[in-house]
């Protein structure tokens, strides 16, 4: 099981009222740091088999500018890549919270445990990806076979058939670089008598209608590649 890891001043990581209490009061394994400490000894595990954290939460509420820093710190560790974080604050601070940060939302305290642990758990499913028969999830955009339905960040995308059968190709052969010939071949069919400009096209109107969000690219000479994470995991 992954933990929780709540990153803050030392000596009131421990307080009762805290983000490390009260996640332990709901269950979670939590690990805390110092500001100041080593992101990286947050993963020390004995016979050095280290795990990541489930999720981080950075707890300053008397200088959200020292939890900026951590975070940063934290950032440059490529093993916290795909971590999703937190940052505590008080009702007074959130206007203060600057969206360039680099946090993945806020979290108000005095805690109410029950929304600390959803927080935490909306961080999880906002930054994992992963593939089934049923659904693949890229980032923000989750491709639903059965239901044929596309929607990014919970928005429902509308996709033509065809767009959506692309799509849906690219997401099971993930991480794989596809020629146009084997697209049309797969998505289109045998049969079809159009050339290869017309993966072009639909390629082209994913792109504008998932954006950024969909991590595709182009080879040239080669193909399309759908980017793979460094791991995928089961939702």
């Amino acid at each position: 099981m992954a933990f929780v890891a709540v990153i803050g001043h030392g000596p009131l990581l421990a307080r009762e009222e805290g983000a490390a209490a009260t996640l332990r009061q709901l269950g979670a394994e939590v690990r805390t740091l110092d500001l100041w400490d080593d992101p990286l000894s947050l993963l020390d595990e004995p016979g050095g088999h280290a795990r990541r954290p489930r999720a981080l939460v950075f707890e300053a509420l008397d200088r959200p500018d020292l939890a900026v820093g951590a975070l940063r710190a934290v950032r440059r560790e490529a093993q916290f890549d795909g971590v999703g974080a937190l940052i505590a604050v008080t009702v007074g601070q959130v206007a203060r919270v600057e969206p360039s940060a680099g946090f993945d939302d806020f979290v108000l305290c005095p805690y109410v445990p029950e929304e600390l642990y959803a927080r935490i758990r909306a961080l999880e499913w906002r930054r994992s990806e992963f593939a089934t028969e049923e659904r693949h999830k890229v980032g923000d955009i989750v491709v639903d076979r059965l239901g044929q339905e596309v929607t990014v960040a919970g928005r429902p995308v509308q996709l033509t058939a065809k767009e959506f059968a692309l799509l849906a190709h690219l997401c099971e052969h993930r991480g794989k670089v596809l020629t146009r010939e084997q697209l049309l071949s797969r998505v289109w069919g045998t049969g079809y008598e159009g050339g290869p400009r017309t993966v072009d096209i639909h390629v082209r109107r994913l792109r504008a209608k998932l954006g950024e969000t969909l991590p595709l690219e182009t080879l040239r000479g080669s193909g399309y590649k759908l980017s793979a994470p460094a791991s995928l995991g089961q939702p």
